[in-house]
């Protein structure tokens, strides 16, 4: 099983092992982290805001980030992003520990928190999310009625 760290700084090339494997799955989204870290546009270091890695065998298997959601004029709606798993870390419940080490951090912040995404539809719902009926999310947490993890 992995460990789940919150980190406050983050050496890219700790993730060249993601950013190239989500790279071969037609992701982008570890190489916007890493690009969003490099140019401080995204340090995951607002209030409420947060990043976790997932470490196995001394190597990150796993992300997970929570924002202050951009797309909402509400500080109290936040927002999961970059979650990624590494495809043989997968099914071991590593991005189910990040996602919950995500939401927990969220509590007490945040009364919402909001996903999009095209492929972990599933994952999402397992999670507790519900759908969004919103243009730029798929599935929504109410943090006032959620379980706790």
């Amino acid at each position: 099983m992995a460990t789940i760290t919150r980190i406050r700084e983050l050496e890219p090339r700790a993730l060249e092992r993601l950013r190239v494997e989500s790279s071969q799955e037609g992701f982008r989204f570890i190489q916007r982290l890493c690009d969003e870290w490099a140019s401080g546009a995204n340090r995951f270091d607002a209030p409420g805001e947060a990043l976790f890695v997932a470490m196995a065998d001394e190597k990150v298997v796993g992300v997970c980030g929570l924002n202050c959601d951009p797309y909402a004029n509400d500080p109290r709606i936040g927002r999961i992003r970059r979650l990624y798993v590494s495809p043989s870390h997968r099914r071991r419940g590593v991005g189910r520990a990040l996602l919950e080490s995500a939401v927990a951090s969220a509590r007490g912040h945040f009364r919402l928190l909001r996903v999009r995404t095209e492929i972990a539809n599933e994952f999402f719902a397992a999670q507790g999310f519900g759908i969004a009926s919103e243009a730029m999310a798929t599935h929504v947490l109410d943090l006032g009625r959620a379980l706790s993890p």
